[in-house]
């Protein structure tokens, strides 16, 4: 019993408190939300797929005037 006893003390001692105060750290930081660097990717992110949204109904547009049938391959 003592051979599991100082592995036990040594995690509880020094292990198991810095687990909690790195769980409960990033738990905070999920809590804030998005940083301003992180908000300025999402929105710069949110307007290149508006950008290809855009591109992909012209390029569709094109193809069905050039090829009405290239959606059926």
């Amino acid at each position: 019993m003592n051979y599991i006893a100082i592995p036990l003390s040594i995690f509880f001692i020094f292990v198991a408190p810095l687990w909690l105060f790195l769980y409960y750290r990033s738990q905070k930081q999920t809590s804030k939300g998005l940083s301003a660097a992180d908000l300025e990717r999402l929105q710069s992110l949110v307007k290149r797929t508006e950008e290809l949204q855009h591109r992909i109904v012209s390029l569709e547009g094109i193809l069905d005037k050039e090829a009405p049938k290239w959606r059926d391959k």
